[in-house]
Parts: structure tokens; C-alpha cells; sequence
């Protein structure tokens, strides 16, 4: 259900700005879009785990809060993003 550590590394890699970013929008939100695909499929056989839904809706909300941080700063950033990971606008 968790992100293994070295999944999480590959994530980083994949959307670092720089060696050793760990904290960008881009590397957050990826990680999060990771824990809520894992959560999703989780509630496809669990669908009464009503305690690990708050968590899923608490991760998209910051997740869309970054998006939307991003998307203020730099709209090519986020466009690339969006593309990257396949979500909708």
C-alpha cells in the first residue's frame, strides 16, 4: 500500500530539478500522485476502509494545492507535469 523506498527514489530522480531536490512541487506532487494510485487500487478490494479515505482525500487535496502553487509560478512547469504524470487539468 506504501511507496517502497526505492520506488520513492526512482520518483525522485524522475522529477528532480537538480541533484539532491527532494522538496520541489514537482517531486511532491509526484509522490503523491504515486501513494494516491496505491491507495486506489487499495480501495478496490477494501471499499469500507473509510479511516484510510480521509488520508487519500487529505493527499489529493495537497496534491492539488501544488498544483496550483506550481501552475501560479511557472505554467510551463505545470503543463510539462500534467503531461508527465497523465492528470487532467
Amino acid at each position: 500500500m506504501s511507496v517502497t523506498a526505492a520506488k520513492k527514489t526512482q520518483i525522485i530522480e524522475d522529477n528532480a530539478q537538480r541533484p539532491g531536490d527532494t522538496g520541489s512541487p514537482e517531486v511532491q506532487v509526484a509522490i503523491l500522485t504515486e501513494r494516491i494510485r496505491n491507495l486506489t487500487e487499495h480501495f478496490k478490494t477494501n471499499h469500507k476502509d473509510n479511516h484510510s479515505r480521509r488520508g487519500l482525500l487529505m493527499m489529493v487535496n495537497k496534491r492539488r494545492s501544488l498544483l496550483a502553487y506550481l501552475k501560479s509560478k511557472d505554467v510551463a512547469r505545470y503543463n510539462a507535469l500534467i503531461q508527465k504524470l497523465g492528470l487532467r487539468k
